[in-house]
């Protein structure tokens, strides 16, 4: 099955909640970080796709209509190129400056504790560590102009480089109508979902399926 969305946007652009819209827009499910969390096989696959060795797309994303934030983000080229007629969203914050706000005390928050050496967590780490460093060209996660440049030169490139024709910018605060116009859909009668918060943000355990309401 190929993915009818890509997301292109970073983690911390309400791509949590992007994913729950895809899921009840698309009727089936969204590719997240969440996943590799729920499923620690794919931390390996990501790692080797980070280090050049990427898998067969259709196979990996079996079953997904859509993936949206990292790593699957940091590949949005590949995966468009695997999937030629999916949506590109590229889905930002109002200011880069008010993303590093919410990243650096949520995603980027374990950088600052590594775990111990030779565990499933830290193999994690090691793997989006490579994903940001070669993909983004993050080399320094906890460092603030490090990353806002990362995250600057990551959206000019979408912008720069995927199909007019394919492409979305969308902020949360735009809810359903841009994705629901953009994929041909009907606008759902109900509130745009809004989910994982900074107040709310936990690090998942490994394993374990992440519940969202």
């Amino acid at each position: 099955m190929t993915l009818r969305v890509i997301g292109a946007g970073q983690a911390r652009t309400g791509t949590t909640s992007l994913k729950l819209a895809l899921e009840q827009l698309l009727g089936g499910p969204c590719y997240h970080m969440f996943e590799v969390f729920a499923h620690p096989a794919h931390v390996p696959v990501w790692h080797q796709a980070a280090r050049g060795t990427l898998p067969d797309w259709q196979v990996f994303l079996d079953g997904y209509r859509a993936a949206v934030d990292l790593p699957a983000a940091a590949f949005w080229r590949e995966l468009a190129t695997a999937s030629p007629g999916a949506l590109i969203v590229l889905s930002v914050r109002d200011s880069a400056e008010q993303w590093w706000d919410s990243a650096s005390a949520t995603v980027l928050r374990p950088y600052r504790a590594a775990p111990a050496p030779g565990t499933p967590m830290a193999e994690f780490l090691e793997m989006i560590t490579e994903v940001l460093r070669s993909r983004l060209g993050m080399t320094d996660p906890t460092d603030k102009d490090t990353v806002i440049a990362a995250y600057e030169r990551h959206n000019q490139a979408v912008r720069d480089l995927a199909p007019p024709d394919r492409l979305l910018e969308w902020r949360p605060a735009e809810g359903w109508r841009p994705l629901a116009d953009a994929l041909g859909l009907p606008v759902p009668d109900q509130p745009f979902p809004k989910v994982n918060t900074r107040a709310e943000f936990r690090v998942p355990e490994l394993g374990q399926p992440v519940q969202l309401t």
